[in-house]
């Protein structure tokens, strides 16, 4: 166990609420220039994550003051109804104690919740820039531990050069406009995502709610065809970052590898995108996948943006707190092919 970290004297926190955003977003953007030397946080995504469901504002968020300045924001939510439990942390550079005070209150919070699912145990992941505003050292400290990377891509878009393509032989690509074709999206995700590493299965609601469904513009998801086998491959991407156009999601099953699907996805993506006059486009990608995306997205000019690290830390929850494993619904299983192109696991 840690030693408690106590809050400095003229720093306050409180939860947040929906009238926050516009702060949580100015600081988020203030982080951002120090980590990656500019602002990149849009407002609809802060907004996002204050009004999920799975998050209780007052019980799962909190907003750290220096005087009237915000100088620190902490979120938690848990989609896995089981151990999993997920958090982001945000400090203005020269806060270490404060910051380790808001570690302090969410660590407590990711085990309560950990409890209540059941679980003898709390596995909290975090996900930081490799050169964070966060003290590595005093994280380390409180035996948190990276165990994954993620390398943010990202590539120049050229009208005159990014045209989308034509689709291979017996391959069509159709948006998402129809309520059909987003509950079908949502079963391929499903379908490709089980082996990749911190994939936790989502109902058609829970995935509407995590992508904020309402405000999607579905042109933008395109499903990919094959004859002979159906719909076989998936690109969501959006167009609400300032800095440039962002692919959420590239996932094509195993049984339709080697017909060039993942790359005419991408390709099309490229060239929608650059005929929408943005000049650059992004994603996010598992370095340590196997499935050999990063090579992919290499091949297809896309090189480092940026660099996120998955932090991890493991806490026991006290006997006392468990609640009977029974008492808990399980979250929904799927039977699913290994993807060939699985999603990303940046947020966005």
């Amino acid at each position: 166990m840690t030693t408690p970290t106590p809050l400095p004297p003229g720093l306050t926190v409180r939860p947040a609420t929906l009238d926050d955003a516009e702060a949580v977003c100015a600081l988020l953007n203030e982080v951002d220039l120090v980590e990656i030397g500019r602002a990149d946080t849009g407002l609809a995504e802060v907004q996002a994550d204050l009004i999920h469901p799975d998050v209780d504002l007052e019980r799962d968020s909190w907003l750290m003051f220096e005087g009237e300045r915000l100088v620190a924001y902490g979120l938690m939510w848990d989609d896995s109804g089981s151990e999993r439990i997920d958090m982001d942390h945000y400090t203005l550079p020269g806060r270490t104690q404060g910051a380790l005070h808001l570690f302090d209150l969410m660590e407590a919070r990711a085990t309560e919740r950990a409890a209540g699912n059941g679980a003898e145990r709390a596995v909290v992941h975090l996900h930081l820039n490799i050169a964070p505003t966060m003290d590595l050292d005093a994280l380390r400290g409180r035996r948190w531990r990276t165990v994954r990377r993620y390398n943010v891509m990202e590539r120049p878009l050229d009208p005159a050069f990014d045209r989308v393509p034509s689709p291979p032989a017996g391959v069509t690509l159709r948006p998402c406009l129809a309520e059909s074709d987003r509950r079908r999206a949502h079963a391929l995700l499903q379908e490709s995502m089980v082996d990749h590493f911190d994939f936790q299965p989502r109902t058609y609601e829970q995935w509407l709610d995590d992508i904020d469904g309402a405000t999607v513009d579905w042109s933008l998801v395109w499903l990919a065809h094959v004859d002979g086998l159906g719909d076989a491959g998936l690109l969501r991407s959006h167009n609400q970052r300032a800095s440039m156009a962002w692919v959420g999601n590239l996932a094509v099953l195993s049984q339709a590898r080697g017909k060039g699907l993942g790359s005419h996805l991408l390709r099309h993506a490229f060239g929608h995108y650059a005929a929408l006059g943005r000049d650059r486009i992004g994603l996010g990608v598992d370095t340590d996948n196997s499935s050999g995306a990063l090579a992919l997205y290499e091949r297809h000019g896309m090189s480092l943006d940026y660099a996120v690290d998955t932090w991890e830390l493991v806490r026991p929850v006290p006997a006392q707190s468990v609640v009977p494993r029974q008492s808990v619904v399980p979250p929904q299983s799927v039977v699913p092919p290994q993807p060939v192109v699985p999603p990303q696991s940046v947020r966005g």
